[in-house]
């Protein structure tokens, strides 16, 4: 198997491979940024990354598996979790990482691409998921921590609480359009934080 082979996703490809691939994604978020799922083309997006067009088409072969494999280098790239040993900090942490993702000139519209993307096209959706369960057990490891420090029940689920955290925030930027900023993530960290205090994502 060369180094272009295999399912999006599965391989971690070096050399001239590891460029040729940073080109096509970032031509890739380009083209979705601008036209959406639906207006991205495979021989666009090789036009735009300056490489030939069969091999975008042998690695990837799909624009959902294009998107798949994007989603798994966002989630490669994204930062690490916060550890400031206080729970309130941590959450807070991920709340303004969130909220300055989402209103990120690229990456805002990169996001609400791929999750529109998502609601017609199970690759997609499945791609996503993904990124979602990775971004999720990297903070996840937060709220393991508050519970060894005594700050939260035991059995506390720290990936419900973490969820808790973004929900709100996705929920401004995909239906309400209210303001998505430092005030509404620290608010969105501060209520997760009363309600694990609380017992509600004990078992």
């Amino acid at each position: 198997m060369n180094g272009m082979d295999g399912e999006p996703g599965t391989v971690r490809p070096g050399g001239r491979t590891a460029r040729v691939r940073e080109s096509v994604l970032r031509a890739a978020g380009d083209a979705l940024v601008e036209h959406g799922f639906d207006g991205l083309d495979l021989a666009d997006v090789a036009r735009r990354a300056e490489v030939g067009k069969t091999t975008v088409y042998r690695r990837w072969s799909t624009t959902a598996g294009l998107v798949a494999d994007l989603l798994t280098d966002m989630a490669e790239q994204s930062e690490a979790r916060s550890d400031t040993g206080s729970l309130d900090e941590d959450l807070r942490a991920n709340a303004r990482l969130v909220v300055r993702t989402l209103t990120d000139g690229r990456q805002g519209p990169l996001f609400t691409a791929v999750v529109a993307a998502a609601t017609c096209d199970g690759r997609t959706a499945d791609a996503l998921h993904r990124f979602y369960a990775v971004r999720i057990d990297e903070w996840a490891g937060c709220v393991d921590a508050a519970v060894g420090r005594g700050e939260l029940p035991p059995g506390t689920d720290a990936r419900e609480v973490i969820r808790a955290v973004s929900a709100p925030l996705y929920y401004r930027l995909l239906a309400s359009g209210d303001p998505l900023d430092e005030e509404a993530a620290d608010r969105a960290a501060r209520a997760a934080a009363v309600a694990a205090r609380a017992g509600v994502y004990a078992s």
